[in-house]
């Protein structure tokens, strides 16, 4: 399959404290991974809620920041008010995104990396020039096949907490690195196994657009985000849909079609 353009924007973040100061902020451990060529994280609010993630990518005296259009001037403004005195410089990038599922090769200029967070994501690339056209469709029905949401189209401005994003999943936080922005909260929920309200695709009849209500023995337990037909990515109560012996969404049959490597819920009776 050839490359997919992506709709992407991306922020650098470059100087002589452009590591020490993303890694006292973000979810990764920079440090650790600043020879890494590409990894996941973001940067949470106080409360530990999502306020943009990024693919990170080490480049020169810097780092490049792959987010989402919706989130770059808000993620660009709070880096530059965490800034203080730290020797970093905070600036748009003119270049493009795109992800690849086959053996092509990508282009000379820029940076190719498998995608950090699954193995079934493929590869991605930013670079300058004009870059692939975009193939909105194609990348949704890749990324809802994988089970994975884009927080900028499935969720709310900071509607969800990091480990309710997948960020333990998908390889976005460090557990064992300092503070960060949000740690508290992320290292409670983590300890106390109580996240039980995750992203998790439905098999659905027919098409289930974004804000199906999803009911689980006749309750509503959540919505459908991002859906293809016959699939969706729902932001729900796991454990009440795990326990639930029927599941609708806007009425019609569904059910639960977790990928292996989503963590379920800890159950109330679990030691």
């Amino acid at each position: 399959m050839t490359w997919l353009g992506l709709d992407r924007a991306i922020v650098r973040a470059s100087g002589a404290d452009a590591a020490s100061f993303l890694d006292n902020l973000i979810t990764q451990d920079v440090e650790k991974l600043a020879r890494a060529a590409c990894f996941y994280g973001g940067l949470l609010t106080p409360q530990g809620k999502v306020s943009a993630d990024f693919l990170i990518w080490p480049d020169g005296d810097g780092f490049l920041l792959e987010t989402a259009p919706a989130f770059a001037a808000d993620l660009m403004r709070k880096l530059t008010l965490y800034r203080l005195r730290a020797k970093v410089e905070i600036t748009a990038m003119d270049w493009r995104a795109a992800a690849c599922f086959g053996d092509e090769p990508a282009p000379p200029e820029g940076l190719s990396a498998p995608d950090p967070r699954l193995p079934g994501l493929g590869r991605r690339w930013i670079g300058p020039g004009d870059g692939f056209p975009n193939q909105p469709e194609a990348a949704l029905a890749a990324r809802v096949a994988a089970g994975v949401p884009d927080l900028a189209a499935d969720a709310g401005p900071e509607e969800v907490f990091a480990l309710e994003a997948l960020f333990e999943e998908l390889n976005g936080v460090a557990f064992d690195k300092g503070c960060f922005v949000g740690q508290e909260n992320v290292s409670r929920m983590k300890r106390r196994a109580t996240t039980r309200k995750k992203f998790c695709p439905i098999a659905t009849e027919g098409h289930a657009p974004f804000g199906t209500p999803l009911l689980a023995d006749g309750v509503e337990i959540g919505t459908t985000r991002s859906a293809i037909p016959g699939r969706a990515l729902a932001l729900l109560r796991l454990d009440r849909a795990l326990a639930a012996t029927r599941l609708e969404a806007g009425g019609a049959p569904a059910r639960l079609d977790p990928p292996t490597w989503l963590i379920p819920p800890k159950s109330d009776d679990a030691p």
